[in-house]
């Protein structure tokens, strides 16, 4: 089909409350913002999300939407670099990286279903499906609510949990206790720090996770800026054990590097875990939910295969 112009950029803000407080090793919050672009040709409608502050938005709709909207729906890296340049006296991490990403996913929504095909099949697969962990554990649950929380994962049948470690180092012994006692033996477990350790008491505290709990993955034991580090607890921690970062990377040049570094290099294209699982289950229809141990996307649903629930992102809407 001959490649349809963009007709319009609508970008909006909801900001939802967690189910309850929450905590990791380095943060405290109560709320989930996402920013939300929708993209309007012939038609079809291409959504795209991020995580971040309000003025995401703003800077969607001062910097960028000018360059979208006109644009061909199907040349996604004409209006990228257009983008990335409009931006550069900003600064192309942070905000603006946010900004782009959720306006990225957004055209290669649109770009499929125009196409009438799944994102993954445009895109092309390397696996049929992706292996999934369950994410959670905030350093605020109660133990009732940690061992509800992490055995309910394992009932799915996932055999990966993760729970956040870091805040309170000593505690998170129990902590880790009352997961294991949760999951069983079999299944594996996951902790995550998010940058809370320096490189000693990161290496200590690999060596008692894996020891005492079986712990098989050390997300972010320090703060994923130190890859000197990272690379130093890699060559270090326990056989069993595998260092893993790059959650908060912005740029291909960085996880170049990080190969290098780390076991298991984290690239998210938004970050995703408990909350926003639930938030995309309350505002999206067609949204995945894995089968057993591995989440695979439905090929009978163009694009993403999502579909704005209006009256419940209108509740939240700011």
């Amino acid at each position: 089909m001959t490649a349809p112009a963009i007709e319009d950029l609508r970008v909006t803000v909801a900001t939802i409350p967690t189910d309850e407080p929450k905590s990791d090793g380095t943060l405290e919050w109560d709320s989930t913002t996402i920013v939300l672009v929708e993209l309007q040709a012939h038609r079809q409608t291409g959504l795209g999300w991020t995580y971040g502050d309000a003025t995401v938005a703003a800077l969607i709709a001062s910097k960028l939407k000018d360059n979208v909207v006109g644009a061909s729906a199907f040349d996604i890296p004409q209006v990228w670099l257009a983008n990335e340049r409009a931006v550069r006296n900003l600064g192309r991490q942070g905000i603006a990286a946010l900004a782009i990403s959720a306006v990225d996913i957004a055209l290669w929504d649109l770009k499929a279903k125009l196409l009438e095909v799944p994102l993954a099949t445009l895109l092309g697969r390397f696996h049929d499906a992706a292996p999934v962990y369950g994410s959670g554990g905030f350093c605020t649950y109660s133990d009732e609510r940690l061992r509800e929380q992490m055995r309910g994962y394992v009932e799915q049948g996932i055999p990966r949990v993760k729970m956040k470690v870091g805040r309170e180092p000593e505690r998170d012994r129990h902590r880790a206790g009352v997961v294991r006692e949760a999951i069983g033996d079999d299944a594996e477990l996951y902790v995550d720090a998010n940058g809370a350790f320096d490189r000693q008491a990161a290496l200590h505290w690999a060596h008692v996770y894996a020891e005492e709990f079986g712990v098989s993955y050390f997300e972010e034991p320090v703060s994923s800026e130190d890859t000197e580090g990272l690379r130093y607890l890699r060559d270090r921690v326990p056989a069993r054990v595998s260092i893993a970062a790059g959650e908060y990377g912005w740029s291909l040049p960085y996880f170049a590097g990080l190969v290098e570094q780390v076991h298991v290099v984290q690239a998210d294209v938004t970050k995703y875990f408990h909350d926003h699982v639930r938030i995309e289950e309350l505002l999206f229809e067609g949204t995945l939910s894995p089968d057993g141990r591995a989440l695979a996307p439905d090929l009978s649903r163009p694009g993403l295969g999502l579909e704005l629930k209006r009256s419940e992102h209108e509740r939240y809407a700011t």
